[in-house]
């Protein structure tokens, strides 16, 4: 098969490759970019493991060809720290204990980022709704929904980190 040549900026970086055109993009950024932080689940876009922000809006990386992200603007989790200083997601999911095996994490930050960007002020509620697509197998939620609450209000009192 043919490949198609694609560019991207994937974390700020501006990335040219050549791809099949049935490469999904979580493939893609796992097996061509090396970015494993985007982790494959379900790979029916069920799971929200493999969540991505793609142009200002949050995909499901396993539901996208690669080829649809040409001329894109891409986010991993990989992307979320900067200048050696952890996102207030990445602080607020260590500080109010928001994962436990890990799997849905990456998936649950990158909602999170995209969720915090439509919304600086979430409740409760707010948050549960933004997060239903990403499915946690061992927390029970409540402690992410702290941890998105931790975030929100320290960037209100901060401000957006510099991405």
């Amino acid at each position: 098969m043919a490949k198609q040549k694609i560019a991207l900026s994937v974390n700020g970086k501006k990335i040219e490759a050549s791809v099949e055109p049935r490469t999904l993009l979580v493939h893609f950024l796992r097996e061509e970019l090396n970015l494993t932080g985007t982790h494959i689940g379900c790979e029916t876009s069920h799971c929200g493991a493999c969540t991505v922000d793609l142009n200002g809006m949050s995909v499901k990386s396993c539901t996208v060809l690669a080829v649809q992200a040409d001329g894109g603007d891409l986010k991993t989790v990989e992307g979320l720290a900067a200048g050696g200083k952890l996102h207030p997601l990445q602080e607020g999911f260590m500080q109010e204990h928001g994962l436990q095996c890990g799997f849905c994490t990456p998936g649950m930050l990158m909602r999170g980022y995209r969720m915090l960007q439509e919304n600086p002020n979430p409740s409760d509620e707010d948050i549960r709704w933004g997060l239903s697509g990403n499915l946690c197998r061992c927390t029970g939620y409540q402690n992410i929904v702290k941890s998105v609450q931790y975030a929100a209000d320290k960037i209100r009192k901060e401000g957006a980190p510099k991405p």
